[in-house]
């Protein structure tokens, strides 16, 4: 059994996770699966008799006791419900835990590679058309001074630190 790279030029992309050898693959998830439909069509089937047949037959099958009718329209009601307004918390809790603007964690984060502080600026090496300089994320401040400019205080304005 031959191992291949898995970044050849044959195959660049690698499959994550890799798939295990054919000896080893359980067909365990093919059981569940069978299971988890039969079950759930089994129970829409009896969700269907109870709401739809009358009461007359459903005593004659020899059912004592069922629930009222009135939660053949309560649940799915209710599941709708809860399914809406399970979007909406997530929707909310994303938005609350986002960073406001005016906060560095809402540019950068601690995964961010910067060059040190007191190293000389390695983004003019990029200029340079025969080197190959090492990878850097570019800050912010940069990324504004080039698309807008450099920041001119006109008249009238209130000094500030930021300024």
């Amino acid at each position: 059994m031959s191992v291949e790279n898995p970044t050849s030029p044959v195959s660049p992309l690698a499959h994550f996770p890799p798939a295990p050898p054919e000896e080893y693959r359980s067909r365990a998830p093919e059981f569940y699966g069978f299971v988890a439909w039969t079950s759930t069509t089994l129970v829409f089937i009896l969700f269907l008799l109870w709401a739809l047949l009358p009461d007359d037959i459903i005593v004659w099958i020899g059912v004592k006791w069922y629930p009222s009718r009135e939660w053949a329209l309560l649940l799915p009601a209710y599941s709708v419900v809860l399914v809406l307004l399970t979007y909406c918390v997530y929707f909310s809790l994303a938005i609350a835990r986002t960073p406001a603007f005016s906060e560095i964690s809402a540019f950068i984060d601690s995964r961010a590679h910067l060059p040190a502080p007191n190293a000389p600026n390695p983004y003019l090496k990029h200029a340079d058309p025969n080197a190959i300089p090492e990878l850097y994320d570019i800050p912010i401040g940069i990324i504004n001074r080039v698309i807008y400019g450099p920041h001119r205080r006109r008249k009238g304005d209130i000094p500030t630190r930021e300024n």
